[in-house]
Order: C-alpha cells, then structure tokens, then sequence
C-alpha cells in the first residue's frame, strides 16, 4: 500500500508540474482512474466532488458531470497562471477579488464568473460574465447553463448539455497519421500532437494525437442524443510546449503564441454551421465576418498587419504577428506542413495573401474578459487612455461619457492574456486596425 501511494504521488506531481499536461494525457486517452471511480471510495471514504461515498457520477466519473471531472484538475486556486489550468477557482473570482488569472491561449473560464457593476455614459450597469464565454455546465465548480441562449448561435447544438467533451474527445481517439490524413482509429496515438515539441507521426507504426485531443468527424458525447455528430475534422495548430506564463508579453506574446494551420473555422462549424453560409437559420446571418480556409487576406490587409505598431503609427518593418489577432498559415497535417507550422511558432513571419482569417483571430475558444468572448473590447473608441504623465493606461473611470466594464486595470491587463496597458500604447483604438487601419 504504501508503495502504491508513492507511485501515485510521484505522478500526480508529474502531472502537476508539467507545463502541458503531458504526462497524463499523452495525445490520446488518459488513466482511466484519472477520470473515473469504480465505487467512489478510495480507502474507505468518498472522493468523488458532491457524491456520497458508494455513489458514482455519470458514467462512473469523478464528479456530477462531464465538465467537472476535468475541471477536478483544470481548475485552480492559481493567484497567478501556471500551466494546464483553464479555469481560476470561484473563490478568487468577483469584482472586489483578484479575478481570473488564467492566461492559456484558450482564456480563462473565470471570466463567465466575473459579473460586474460599471457604466455606460455614467449610468450604471451591470455586465453579465455569462456573456464572455462557452457557457460549460459543471455543478461542482459553480458553471451554469447559458442564460439567454438555448442553443448554439447559427446552430442547434443545446447549451443545457454544453460540456468540454462537447469539444474535447475524453479518451482522444482523434490522430493524424505520416501521410497527413485523420482517423478515430488506426495506428496507436504515441504522443500528443499539440506541441513544438511533440514527435511526428512515424509511417506504418504510430499516430499524433489531434490538436488539444478535440474532436472530429463523426464525433457526439455519449450523453446526446441527436443529430449533432461533427462532420468536419480537428484543425492543423501547435502550440509552446510552456505557455501561461506573464513573461514576454509583447503584442506578439511568446507563452500565449498559437501557430494556427487551418481548418480552425471549419471545426467551429460543426456547432455554429450557419456562420459559414450566406444565408439566415433561425434568425443568424452567416458570414458575419469572413473567416475559414478560404477567407484569405487580401494584399492590403496583409501589409496593414504586418506595418502596425499601435494606433495611427504603421512603421512596422518586420513580421508584426501579434497572438491578440492571430491568422492561419494554410498547413496541412502533411509531415512537411507541420514542421512548417513549428517553425513559424518559433519565429513567426509576416503574413501573406496566402494566410487566412479564423474565428479565434478575433474570438478566445474558453472565455474572455470581454462580451462574446472577443479578445479584447469592442465597446468603446479606445482600448487605452493616457494618465497624468501620457503613459499608456486601462481606464477605471465610471465618471466620464464612455463605458465601463468595472474591472480594475489587473484585472484588465488579465483580460488581456497578461499585456500591460503599455504594450498597446496611449489611446490605442480598437484592435481591428491591426488589420484594417482605420485609425
């Protein structure tokens, strides 16, 4: 017994120390013991979140639901970023409190928990968190149903069973293989597939798993019924083998980086299919904004990418690329492509008329600090104002004519995935002239 309690601690502390989480999912499927409990008794006493002991969860998992049996690790007390976590313990959540702190490429799924008083031309108002973000249902850590929405915008996909298996496949089945095609079976999965630093697939003997071990064709939770199976296949991205680290957080970003290949819009569509389609369903316009494989950049925003520093100054000589609006390369899950995509993580390049828009250019795949999960905020003409000494600065005022989220400028340079105020510069407008110079 107690030989079996080393093992265990030994690699619980693996995982927990492992920037990405690799220890433990490794691409494909994880311990089953990890997720579930046989009788909600280890050692003679309940450890299953809000069971009694001898009780199990849904398909015998450690918790009420889908969600929480992934927030049993994803979630944190953090007071700062660190590695696989995605979602800042309730506790530490609220206007007068610390806030999110997460700082994933994904964002934190706090941010749904960060109801606040502000104002909109010095009236009071309340900005709902339940609008920032993927409304994930899990009981035992506070996260609800969306309120207002019952089913996916421009799709039927229902909020009440909105999960993080509604995207992720909990036993990752989903791999690409050396020839650059995609399956839920085959070759076995021998390392993720999500990283820099993740080995390739090897022709006739092993798998990649998908990106972030999300879903693909043919894919629906066990615990829906309906027509809602995928019909596309996982996106083409890697990501930094460390990342959610406030270190190195220009424009560009370093911890927070994504190289993003394609397919990205295409996955999203398997919910929100008629964002795709010039046509209205159930009351949404499609193509509210260009994005997907075939969105590419025009030569003019391209150059504008690539010149922008901050508002109204477009000397910008070298790559520009800023992980606040990130754009897809074009690769495949060809060998080739993926190393390819590596090496512009690494040091990215400007972008190119063969690059295209996606929806996460603009939208965090979690949550955000801001309405429509959005990756910085559209609501007013300017994302930062100058203090005393025309530094840049996060505006706290709820007393001049403009809108206020009521968040303190922590809490916005969070919202921010970490970037200081500075980064952006004094009275730098809205972050969509990153692309189209307006300002």
């Amino acid at each position: 017994m107690k030989a079996s309690k080393v093992l265990v601690a030994a690699a619980l502390f693996t995982f927990a120390t492992a920037g990405s989480a690799l220890a433990f999912h490794s691409g494909g499927v994880a311990e089953c013991e990890g997720c579930h409990s046989m009788h909600n008794s280890f050692e003679g006493s309940a450890n299953v979140t809000g069971m009694a002991q001898y009780a199990s969860g849904p398909f015998l998992l450690k918790a009420q639901d889908q969600s929480g049996a992934c927030l049993n690790c994803h979630n944190s007390a953090d007071t700062v970023g660190s590695g696989y976590h995605i979602s800042t313990d309730g506790s530490l959540v609220g206007q007068t409190k610390q806030g999110p702190v997460e700082l994933t490429p994904g964002g934190d799924f706090a941010w749904l928990k960060m109801t606040t008083t502000g104002s909109i031309r010095k009236a009071a108002t309340t900005w709902e968190g339940d609008r920032k973000g993927h409304n994930i249902v899990a009981v035992d850590f506070g996260y609800t149903a969306d309120k207002t929405l019952t089913a996916a915008p421009g799709g039927s996909y229902p909020a009440a069973s909105l999960a993080c298996s509604s995207c992720h496949d909990p036993h990752g089945r989903y791999r690409r293989f050396a020839n650059g095609t995609e399956a839920s079976t085959g070759l076995p999965i021998f390392a993720s597939g999500s990283y820099t630093s993740s080995a390739a697939p090897i022709d006739g003997i092993s798998a990649a798993g998908a990106y972030r071990i999300l879903a693909g064709v043919g894919y629906q939770p066990k615990s829906l019924a309906g027509s809602y199976a995928f019909t596309s296949e996982t996106p083409m991205a890697v990501a930094p083998s460390t990342y959610n680290a406030t270190t190195n957080v220009t424009a560009a970003g370093v911890a927070d980086r994504v190289a993003y290949g394609s397919g990205m819009s295409e996955w999203c569509a398997n919910c929100h299919t008629s964002m795709h389609l010039d046509t209205y369903n159930s009351g949404t316009k499609g193509l509210v904004h260009p994005a997907g494989n075939g969105a590419k950049l025009t030569a003019p925003i391209a150059a504008n990418y690539a010149a922008y520093v901050s508002s109204g100054i477009m000397t910008g000589t070298g790559a520009g690329y800023s992980a606040m609006a990130p754009f897809e390369t074009g690769a495949t899950k060809s060998l080739a492509d993926v190393t390819a995509l590596k090496a512009f993580q690494a040091a990215p390049v400007a972008p190119t008329t063969s690059n295209n828009v996606l929806c996460l250019s603009c939208h965090r795949a979690h949550a955000s600090g801001f309405e429509s999960m959005a990756r910085y905020y559209l609501g007013n003409e300017f994302m930062t104002i100058a203090d005393a000494s025309n530094a840049a600065s996060y505006d706290t005022s709820t007393t001049e004519n403009k809108i206020n989220m009521g968040l303190t400028v922590a809490q916005q340079t969070n919202a921010y995935n970490g970037r200081p105020a500075t980064v952006f510069g004094p009275w730098a407008r809205n972050y969509c002239n990153k692309c189209h110079a307006k300002d």
